[in-house]
């Protein structure tokens, strides 16, 4: 939870300086790139490693991750120019890409799924607490010492991890072999770059249907193909296609990308509405986030806690699929002149809807999934919860980019004679692109007319809507996705049925006929015993435990 809260921090600490960040060093048509560039590579690391943790042990791939998230960071510090900042952003996305799935894997590997829930549920308080923090913490460094101080700030945090890590983490060897599959990584990477990529370039840097951006995707289509052929015929495969066609863990998966889709539009662009729209400081707009974080902090924890005693785990998927409809809807309501008192309120539901179902995704998958593929499974939660992220960002980027191209003019169009008038001698209003930078920008704003500082606003309030409408049918389709779900029996054990049942002394074991120790199908006590498939021992692993349930 170190390495965890070290990498979580990085990426909510920048949201409230990303709109100094882009009015100093480039335009506001590259607002997402600050965050796209660690998501990007965050997505693609993110199956990589999980699959070569399985294959080779956690420990050094933790630690590795760690090492080069801190060098991105102080890279980031360093820059002096828009775009080394986001290759130093990409840096640390590929340590971010290693911490994140791992953390919440070492915890699958030492407690089982029963007790689990608990644990995913203060895992989630992780997430809340940089979710208080970081924005309160980067807006008021953004005021008052720069933004750049927002990357060296992590920096003692990430060493005291690296060494706590180093000393006290001592997980079981991994026993597993197998070839790494260098032909799945060589056409999943550059598949999603390109399309991811396209994505974000789409409808901003490029039109939609510009021949650039339909040959962008018309060549990830070529190598995505190509994966997923590959896939079907390697022993080790880098994401097994198996794993993903189990109904429980497709749901999950597609929930989670729609939920990741959404949460960012939060995230990222409420500081946006919070600075641009109303008017406040960077400190102010991270402390607007802080009830959110709260109200996710204490569901989280609450929900984990129920998990672990109830054993059941869909009713919070339903209950956090509603509440974040509503909260959705909520935020798309928002109208201009909207008081910080409603906005607060608003984002207090959406916290709780998270804080009902985030995390229980991850513990959903890691039960239904052997132990050997614990670190694949968890990295498949954790991919496609990037790919949302990193299409949402993107998108909601696009919409808020293209939106405010015509908003703004458009509410300048409407002012009386007499400012227009005014506007035309002063030529305040000669350059839109200018107008889009100065509203994220309070020195900028000073300087104009107090009319038009209102116009701007206003076409801002206009392009925010319009970017939490498209985030709304995102919670939509989770909370469709989450009724399908299944309620499956959480395990006792880290292990599954088929892996107890080949265990010596174990009990699954002795229900395959065999404890290591005497001929298999021989029982010490009662001679012969009947031979159980694999899928009949699961069934009454399952039976034993619905009775230990009903004791309880």
């Amino acid at each position: 939870m170190l390495g965890m809260f070290v990498a979580s921090l990085s990426q909510t600490i920048v949201g409230p300086a990303m709109p100094r960040i882009v009015a100093e060093l480039g335009g506001v048509e590259h607002y997402s790139w600050i965050a796209t560039a660690a998501m990007l590579v965050s997505a693609v690391a993110v199956p990589i490693v999980g699959k070569l943790s399985d294959l080779y042990g956690r420990r050094w791939f933790y630690l590795g991750g760690l090492a080069v998230f801190m060098i991105g960071a102080v890279l980031a510090g360093m820059a002096q120019g828009f775009w080394f900042l986001v290759f130093a952003r990409a840096v640390q996305g590929l340590g971010m890409g290693t911490l994140m799935p791992l953390s919440q894997t070492i915890i699958g590997d030492i407690i089982p799924p029963r007790q689990r829930g608990k644990y995913q549920g203060i895992m989630g308080a992780v997430f809340g607490v940089t979710s208080i923090a970081g924005p309160l913490l980067g807006g008021v460094v953004t005021d008052h010492l720069g933004w750049r101080w927002l990357f060296y700030l992590t920096l003692p945090l990430g060493v005291v991890a690296f060494v706590f890590i180093l000393k006290f983490l001592h997980l079981e060897k991994i026993d597993q072999h197998g070839r790494v599959d260098i032909a799945g990584i060589l056409t999943l990477t550059p598949g999603l770059v390109i399309a991811l990529l396209a994505t974000t370039w789409g409808g901003g840097t490029y039109a939609w249907g510009s021949p650039l951006i339909l040959g962008m995707y018309a060549v990830a289509a070529v190598f995505l193909v190509a994966f997923v052929i590959i896939e079907t015929k390697v022993e080790e495969p880098l994401l097994p296609l198996g794993l993903l066609m189990k109904p429980i863990v497709a749901l999950s998966v597609g929930a989670s990308f729609a939920i990741a889709v959404a949460m960012f539009g939060a995230i990222i662009y409420i500081p946006v509405y919070a600075q641009g729209v109303m008017g406040v400081s960077a400190t102010e707009s991270g402390a607007i986030l802080i009830p959110q974080s709260v109200a996710m902090i204490l569901t989280s924890i609450i929900v984990g806690l129920l998990i672990t005693r109830t054993g059941r785990y869909k009713p919070f998927l339903v209950l956090g699929g509603i509440v974040l409809v509503i909260g959705y809807w909520l935020l798309a309501s928002l109208e201009y002149g909207t008081s910080q008192t409603h906005l607060t309120l608003v984002m207090i539901v959406i916290g709780l809807g998270l804080g009902l179902s985030m995390q229980v995704y991850t513990l959903v998958v890691q039960n239904v999934v052997s132990r050997r593929e614990l670190g694949i499974a968890t990295a498949a939660i954790q991919f496609f919860r990037n790919i949302g992220s990193t299409v949402g960002t993107a998108l909601l980027g696009t919409v808020m980019a293209s939106t405010m191209a015509t908003s703004i003019p458009s509410r300048i169009a409407e002012l009386s004679e007499e400012e227009l008038a005014a506007l035309q001698e002063s030529g305040a209003a000669a350059d839109p692109a200018a107008l889009e930078n100065a509203v994220l920008d309070p020195g900028a704003l000073a300087v104009l007319p107090d009319f038009l500082v209102e116009a701007v606003r206003r076409g801002l309030d206009d392009a925010m809507q319009a970017v939490f409408l498209v985030a709304l049918p995102f919670v939509v389709v989770a909370l469709a996705l989450s009724l399908f779900v299944k309620q499956v029996p959480l395990r006792e054990t880290v292990e599954s049925a088929e892996e107890l049942a080949a265990t010596p002394g174990s009990d699954a074991a002795a229900a395959l006929g065999g404890t290591g120790s005497e001929p298999q199908g021989v029982h010490p006590r009662t001679g012969p015993i009947p031979v159980v498939a694999p899928a009949e021992a699961e069934e009454r692993a399952e039976d034993r435990e619905n009775v230990r349930a009903g004791e309880r």
